[in-house]
């Protein structure tokens, strides 16, 4: 090589830490015939190179263009230089800080088919290891302290390479090279099983013999889920509790101990064929389950359903993912009969999912019998991320493991700014210039537990990325915690209304920032004139929005309680057309509410106290499922209008058929003020005409739905006529319900509209922080407060 060869320095900024970037530079140069340097810094990786200019530009254009799987590239300078004394190798040198952190750290990536087969081989040195990893799986965001993503600044740091892992690591030709996590029998990680009084049942040790010595402790924990104990695993970001699949006993003991009488429990499965034997799976769906981020993912169960129905009781759906870590798939090599396990958080109901060992073993001791444990630390608790497949969309429900630190650019300079979610699946969102970095899934923020979480996550993840708010953005519930904790930071304070967020969530993932009309159906949201919004039509900006229509309005007797009791919200739409005649037109299934608990609500609702208004998508759905019998009292948010949904979807009539036969709708002003409604007398009416001449409920639940599209894209219309072409937005909590969202898209699309809604941000409260900061951004630049 002369010394008159050209150089170039490439400075890389996006994820290209943590997914073997650095060894494919060294290949790429091997290649090319390139000498020089890369290494990691602050802000991403730096490469200086030299070579023929011809070697250079095809370096940096596959570079670019072909860069590893896990890699993205969000930027990058280059700038001639030259050195007199030039390197006669291309070589890694130690990382070093730059200016500012701006470097990103990988998701956490499912154990990859290379490492699995490695796993079960038996003359491999990683046989039955059940921390396996390379450059291409494993653990990233859930083990880091800092950057740059080196072993040094992650939870490894405690664990020495031995001197054949270190090999590895430093072997360009080797999968492991510079992978960070790598470890084996020799170096740690390790196992040990404990019973729930904290006595050591088998501890693995370091060493030839770790590999007898964990099949010996898998085979302990595999006979206390086949006697149907309660298993407690330390996984990769937190604790899950577990049982066998198979057993309704397990199950309901599991339910009892945890507290969690209906709410849907998510199921982990062997491999592919058995959650094809268990449910309905799309090529999509089988696509997203095998992934490298493997989800759980929401399938259609098979009919007769092999398996307990008190895994998601009256649901047509089951959570189901494969095994994402090499523990899981030891496990279930060890069961060998049982191939299906609940796996739930590893938490008491409401609070975050245990990541530390002996929190888990004080937290979980009434629930657990015993408890898989690693001496691993997780620095980022990360729940598992929960899909569906929407036609051939991918709707992401619970952004988490997989997804998260992964940004969303929102193509607005947003200075800093950090916004707070809501309440309910609450996430956060902070922003760099254009880099939008949701948190992951906090949980409801309604307990001093969930706010530390919030705090502690959210100081992590700034310190992570070198951001410092200069700038808050809340909703404008006076009551959320979250409010409270953005009123308290002392930093400037923007308030959002709540379905201007939503709106705002799915304009910044499809990068709209032009007018759209907005519809927003979920279950709660304080409104402006001091009522309960739920059922919106707004008319959208980034910055402003107007309230165009909404759902008819009911009220909610109790309040709050009135969410958590849908017989509450039947007995008021009864009340909205028959007054005080409401107690003698109840359906018989309400008499086993007590005269005295009915006839108080009614008081309520001829006194006007604590009735709020609401117009909740939400709420008009707790009524009709109260009507039909379907749901009198919830044990979980939602449950009500999900019970519904998997009514009408095993109806013996179509949509089409439930349309056509709909009931009647009136479109005009609403009661309350000047913007375009419709009541729902004529279908609470019709649902009791129904249900007095037998039609079956699967048919009403509907024919209701078919009410509902129908009424909304009336009001579209009406709408669209004075207004003109817009695109459509739709958002909120209620557009996960598939017969809603499938419906209202084709009709928008079939009058020649674009229709948009969250994919990769949950169109619920979880992605209701990128909107507030959305605006916020947009705000701030247009020199709003």
């Amino acid at each position: 090589m002369n010394a008159d060869d050209d150089g170039l320095e490439i400075r890389l900024e996006g994820i290209v830490q943590g997914v073997g970037f650095r060894p494919f530079v060294v290949q790429l140069a091997q290649r090319f015939g390139i000498k020089g340097w890369a290494w990691n810094t602050t802000s991403g990786v730096t490469i200086r190179c030299f070579g023929e200019k011809h070697a250079l530009a095809a370096f940096l254009k596959t570079l670019l263009e072909s860069p590893p799987p896990l890699a993205r590239i969000d930027s990058c300078e280059t700038r001639a230089i030259s050195l007199q004394a030039l390197p006669e190798t291309f070589s890694i040198l130690p990382s070093r800080a730059a200016s500012a952190k701006e470097a990103l750290v990988s998701p956490d990536i499912a154990v990859c088919d290379a490492c699995k087969r490695e796993c079960l081989d038996v003359t491999d040195r990683r046989y039955c290891y059940p921390f396996i990893n390379c450059t291409h799986c494993g653990p990233r965001w859930s083990i880091v302290k800092t950057t740059p993503y080196d072993r040094q600044n992650t939870s490894m740091d405690i664990f020495p390479m031995c001197s054949l892992c270190r090999k590895e690591y430093e072997d360009i030709s080797d999968r492991r090279f510079h992978a960070q996590p790598i470890s084996c029998r020799d170096c740690g990680p390790t196992l040990e099983l404990v019973t729930c009084e904290g006595r050591l049942s088998e501890r693995v040790t370091p060493g030839s013999d770790a590999a007898t010595a964990t099949q010996r402790l898998l085979k302990t924990a595999a006979e206390c889920l086949k006697n149907g104990l309660i298993l407690a695993i330390k996984g990769l970001g937190g604790f899950h509790l577990a049982v066998n699949a198979h057993s309704f006993e397990a199950v309901q003991r599991l339910r009892e101990r945890k507290k969690r009488p209906h709410k849907p429990l998510a199921v982990m499965v062997r491999d592919l064929p058995t959650a094809k034997r268990l449910c309905h799976v799309s090529s999509c769906e089988e696509a997203l389950l095998s992934g490298r981020l493997q989800p759980i993912v929401c399938l259609k169960k098979r009919t007769p359903f092999p398996l307990p129905e008190n895994l998601a009781c009256n649901l047509n759906e089951l959570g189901v993912m494969l095994p994402y870590t090499p523990l899981h798939l030891l496990l279930f090599e060890t069961l060998n009969s049982i191939d299906a396990l609940v796996m739930t958080s590893g938490n008491a109901t409401g609070s975050p999912i245990c990541t530390d060992n002996e929190d888990a073993l004080k937290k979980l001791v009434n629930i657990a019998d015993y408890f898989l444990l690693h001496n691993r630390d997780i620095i980022s608790r990360v729940d598992d991320s929960v899909c569906r497949i929407n036609g051939d969309r991918i709707q992401i429900i619970r952004r988490s493991r997989g997804y998260v630190p992964d940004y969303i650019k929102i193509d607005a300079p947003a200075a800093s700014i950090l916004a707070c979610g809501a309440e309910l699946k609450n996430t956060f969102c902070i922003a760099k210039a254009d880099k939008a970095f949701l948190s992951p899934h906090i949980g409801d923020l309604n307990s001093i537990e969930n706010l530390q979480f919030f705090e502690t996550t959210a100081s992590h993840m700034q310190g992570l990325f070198s951001i410092e708010p200069g700038q808050v953005v809340c909703d404008l519930h006076p009551d959320y915690l979250s409010t409270q904790y953005a009123k308290g930071t002392g930093l400037p304070l923007v308030q959002v209304q709540h379905h201007h967020a939503h709106a705002a969530a799915v304009m910044a993932e499809h990068h709209l920032h032009q007018e759209v009309l907005a519809i927003i159906l979920d279950g709660t949201g304080l409104g402006p004139d001091g009522t309960i919004w739920g059922g919106e039509i707004l008319l959208c900006t980034p910055a402003h929005y107007k309230r165009m229509a909404h759902l008819p309005y009911l009220h909610m007797p109790g309040g709050d309680m009135a969410a958590k009791e849908p017989w509450r919200m039947g007995l008021s739409a009864l009340y909205d057309i028959y007054g005080r005649d409401a107690l003698e037109c109840l359906p018989p299934h309400f008499k086993q509410l007590s005269r005295e608990r009915t006839g108080l609500v009614l008081q309520m609702l001829e006194s006007s106290i604590n009735t709020p208004l609401t117009s909740s998508c939400g709420r008009l759905f707790d009524a009709v499922a109260a009507l039909l019998g379907v749901r009198l009292i919830s044990t979980y948010e939602g449950q009500a209008a999900m019970e519904l949904e998997a009514l009408a979807e095993n109806a013996s009539i179509t949509f089409e058929t439930a349309a056509a036969q709909g009931y009647s709708t009136k479109i005009g002003s609403g009661r309350y003020n000047g913007c375009l409604s419709f009541p729902c007398t004529a279908a609470i009416q019709g649902i009791l005409d129904d249900l007095c001449i037998g039609t079956p409920k699967t048919d009403i639940a509907m024919r209701f739905h078919a009410w509902l599209v129908h009424a909304i894209m009336q009001l579209i219309e009406k709408l669209i006529s004075h207004i003109g072409d817009r695109p459509v937005v739709l958002g909120g909590g209620s557009m996960q319900n598939r017969i809603l969202l499938t419906h209202l898209m084709a009709g928008i699309e079939k009058m020649g509209l674009n229709a948009y809604t969250g994919e990769t941000v949950p169109v619920n409260d979880g992605g209701l922080s990128l909107g507030q900061l959305f605006i916020a951004a947009h705000s701030t630049t247009q020199g709003n407060p």
